[in-house]
């Protein structure tokens, strides 16, 4: 195979990963339902190789299971995978924050957390907070996550980080959007935001256990909100692949 088609199939590959986790995590294929490789294929527009590819990935990530008749079957998941997941994307979160407090952030590195934070700051003064900055939320809690990460100065971390944060329902925004109905919604994202204020301080003292034990606290909210989000079921538009959340935690 030449360089252009292997890149050619990377690119397939990826668009077709990306089509089939868009129809699980909507809700078009529903937990318990086979996917075919032909079916796949159908839905995509990519060739089978790729879209074989794409499934394998997608099995990996923890969406889809191998059934022995062949094909794969979407996955559906217990509260306590949920739980179990956030936690570990939570602990492995704490240790950048540590890395990031004990090996000395600089001033200028932390200006584009800080910036972040502000623009976080004026979204969650709204009460109540619009649909619409729940939406910029997502976005800029999204990046915060990502600039802190980064000052870990971890290359084997943030890699971890990514593959927990992958894991269904396990992102730091992951329920945002189906909280932004509730009651308590308002309240949830100023307990967040101050969060990234307490961090942030103590990665500039360079206080690395405060910064773990908070960002850890932090990640927790995650698992507030899903709570949050199973007991009202009505806003499932927001997020639909609630529905692949099946029994309750033990």
């Amino acid at each position: 195979m030449s360089e252009r088609d292997s890149d050619r199939s990377v690119s397939q590959t990826v668009r077709a990963q990306l089509a089939l986790r868009d129809q699980i995590l909507t809700g078009r294929l529903r937990p318990g339902e086979r996917i075919s490789e032909l079916q796949a294929v159908e839905t995509t527009g990519a060739s089978r190789t790729p879209v074989r590819m794409a499934l394998v990935r997608l099995e990996e990530e923890g969406l889809l299971e191998a059934i022995p008749s062949g094909g794969f079957m979407v996955k559906a998941f217990s509260e306590r995978d949920i739980l179990d997941s956030i936690e570990v994307r939570g602990t492995l979160e704490g240790l950048a924050a540590r890395f990031a407090a004990e090996r000395g952030a600089s001033a200028r590195s932390l200006e584009p957390l800080k910036q972040a934070m502000d623009d976080i700051d004026q979204l969650v003064r709204q009460d109540p907070v619009s649909e619409e900055a729940f939406s910029a939320y997502v976005t800029l809690n999204a990046r915060f996550h990502a600039l802190l990460t980064e000052l870990s100065g971890s290359a084997p971390l943030a890699r971890q980080i990514d593959r927990a944060a992958a894991l269904p329902f396990a992102s730091p925004s992951g329920f945002v959007m189906a909280q932004s109905k509730l009651p308590e919604a308002h309240q949830i994202l100023l307990i967040a935001n101050d969060h990234h204020h307490i961090v942030v301080d103590a990665i500039e003292n360079r206080e690395g256990s405060r910064a773990e034990a908070v960002m850890r606290e932090h990640a927790r909210l995650a698992a507030r909100n899903l709570r949050l989000a199973l007991r009202s079921r009505t806003h499932l538009d927001l997020l639909p692949a609630l529905r692949l959340i099946q029994s309750p935690a033990i």
